[in-house]
Formats: C-alpha cells, sequence, structure tokens
C-alpha cells in the first residue's frame, strides 16, 4: 500500500547529493516492474518500461533539504550551512543525524538560550549563523573520531506518524510523495509508450539532476510530480494558497508567477480531460512560488511540453509536513489512466 511505503520513504534519509539511500529503496521497489534502470553520471535513476517512439518522462526529485558540516571547534561543537531552503527558526532545536564515515551520529541542533537574551535579542530571527550542533563531544578529536568531518551531511531526525482522517506526517514528503506516486505508477501503468521514470537529484539546490536527465533522454513530453502548499489552515489566504488538501491531486498552470514554468497546453488538456472522463478530482493553481523540476525541464534542447503535478501539502520544508494519503491514490489512479494515451500534439 502507498501508506507504507509513503512512511519508509519519509524516514530515508537523501541530502541532496547525498541520495544513495533513497535509490536503493526505490531499486528494490521496482524490482521486476520494469524493464531497464541505471543510474546516470548525475546520480539520477531512471526507471524505464520500454513501448513505441512516444517518450513520456515523469521526473520526481529524492533529495531533501537538510544541513552540512561547515567546520568544528575546539570544544567540539559543529557549525553547518542550510543546504536548501530554510526558514532559520523552524531548525532551532531540532535533532538531527549526522552522516559520518563510521555510520550515523545523533544530534541536536543549539544556540543562545532565550534566558539569557536581551529584550531585544529576543524580537530578532534567530539565524543559523547562531545556530550549532552538540552531540556531546567535547573536543574537535573526539567529533572526528566519530567519522564526522567538513563535508558530512546532516537530515532531520524525524519518523513518519499517521493522522486523522488517513493523512500522514514526517520528514522529507518534499519530495518523496512523488516519489511514491511515481513507483506506483511504474508498478501499474500499462501504456502503450516509452516511459522514463527519473528520480532526480539535487532539486533543493537548484533542480540540477531534471536538467541532466531530460537533455539525454530527449523525452516528447514531461511530467514532475512534486508538492505544493496547501492553503487550507490558519494564517494563510486564499489568494496566497488556493489549493486544499483532500481535494485531489493538482495541475499547477503557473508557477513562481510565470518566473518557472508556464504549462504546455496540450500536456494540461491531457491530464485533464483524463481526470474527467475517470471522475479523478483534480484541482488546478496558479501560483507564485515555488518551482519543480518541470521548470528546467521545459527549457531543455529545443523545448519539452511539460508541467508539474502536485499533491497539496501543509507545513512544507519542515520536519512535519502533512498530507492527505487519498490525494496521493487520486495522483497515482490519474498518471496509470493518462499514460494509455498521449497529449494531442500537432
Amino acid at each position: 500500500m502507498v501508506k507504507e511505503l509513503l512512511g519508509k520513504l519519509s524516514d530515508a534519509h537523501g541530502l541532496s547529493a547525498s541520495e544513495g539511500n533513497v535509490r536503493a529503496i526505490i531499486r528494490e521497489e521496482l524490482d521486476g516492474f520494469v524493464d531497464e534502470i541505471y543510474e546516470d553520471k548525475m546520480g539520477n535513476l531512471v526507471a524505464v518500461k520500454k513501448g513505441d517512439d512516444f517518450r513520456i518522462m515523469i521526473a520526481s526529485h529524492m533529495d531533501e533539504i537538510g544541513f552540512m558540516v561547515q567546520y568544528i571547534d575546539e570544544k567540539g561543537f559543529i557549525k553547518f550551512v542550510p543546504i536548501g531552503g530554510w526558514y532559520n527558526p523552524v531548525a532551532y532545536t531540532q535533532r538531527v543525524i549526522l552522516h559520518g564515515k563510521k555510520g550515523q551520529v545523533t544530534g541536536v541542533i543549539g544556540a543562545k538560550p532565550p534566558h539569557v537574551m536581551t529584550p531585544e535579542d529576543r524580537k530578532k530571527e534567530i539565524k543559523t549563523d547562531d545556530m550549532f550542533i552538540d552531540v556531546g563531544a567535547t573536543s574537535e578529536k573526539e567529533v572526528n573520531e566519530l567519522g564526522i568531518e567538513i563535508g558530512t551531511s546532516i537530515t532531520i531526525d524525524r519518523e513518519y506518524k499517521l493522522l486523522a482522517n488517513n493523512r500522514l506526517t514526517g520528514k522529507a514528503l518534499d519530495n518523496r510523495v512523488g516519489v511514491a506516486m511515481l513507483i506506483e505508477t511504474l508498478k501499474q501503468a500499462k501504456s502503450p509508450h516509452t516511459i522514463y521514470g527519473v528520480f532526480t537529484v539535487q532539486e533543493e539546490v537548484g533542480l540540477k539532476g531534471a536538467k541532466v536527465s531530460a537533455f539525454a533522454l530527449k523525452p516528447d513530453c514531461a511530467i514532475a510530480t512534486d508538492v505544493t502548499i496547501s492553503g487550507d489552515h490558519p494564517g494563510i489566504t486564499k489568494k496566497e494558497a488556493s489549493v486544499e488538501m483532500g481535494k485531489g491531486p493538482v495541475l499547477a498552470l503557473v508557477s513562481a508567477a510565470g518566473r518557472g514554468i508556464m504549462s504546455d497546453p496540450k500536456v494540461t488538456e491531457w491530464l485533464r480531460k483524463t481526470a474527467e472522463s475517470n471522475k479523478i478530482p483534480l484541482q488546478l493553481e496558479v501560483g507564485d512560488g515555488g518551482n519543480t523540476d518541470a521548470t528546467i525541464i521545459h527549457l531543455v534542447r529545443d523545448g519539452i511540453p511539460s508541467i508539474p503535478f502536485q499533491i497539496a501539502t501543509r507545513y512544507i520544508h519542515s520536519p512535519i509536513e502533512v498530507v492527505d494519503l487519498t490525494d496521493v491514490e487520486e495522483g497515482i489512479k490519474l498518471l496509470v489512466a493518462a499514460l494509455k494515451t498521449k497529449p494531442a500534439f500537432n
């Protein structure tokens, strides 16, 4: 079931450029379901279901946001830099895992306690420059003996949990949700066309893996499975985010107010008609911010007709992201149905 798969993927650790753990899960899940699977030089995992000459690429990034060791001071406290987009206060007081040469090491993100802050300091947003990681060591030498060094990757230490109403919370649902949808789609799809399921790397640091893989594969069209901001909780307006959890997957017609992608009309029509004919709920979005792999894919070579296909998610880029599993299941149904046909290009 997608619930168990998504839980496994959420708990896996895969900082940008260190996605190996996630790749291993995908390979295991897809064993026997695809005709070919391989890793390219960048680290993208490409799963192929062979068909006719029409090539459809579905991209889903494996990486998650996290941190990296910048230096270790003489008392054993670790300074770090954020990898990917962090709102600084979210990182403060989190428990983390440092992926050292000798295995995983648990640490906590600390900073100056509020009890000794001045009234003015308390009003200021805490910055990552003010934070450090404490692994319990008392010296730089002890930290090094744990296998931690400059460049060690760091991810959040958090396990997924089920909520009420078929909802799930966990870390890295951006974008293990998209990964789970793509895995299940590849398992179930019976398409006359050639399908490239591409599990991309380094999306959170510049959409890098998708660019490389799209250039190599030269697909006729592309879909990027990802998450988008859900606008159904206190503190957010419909203008800021109009889609909601529990109302079906989302087609992004525009991302980043047009600075990202203006989705291809034929690909949009293809997916909308599929949803309508199969009675699958579907939401439309015109977004002001945020990009997906589709943003870079559609600019590769002479242009690749593309669209983001997303799931409304609460609290994106935090350790407690929340999704509705029914939306994920409906997204898989739509993709499986769509792959039986293709966009009506001239």
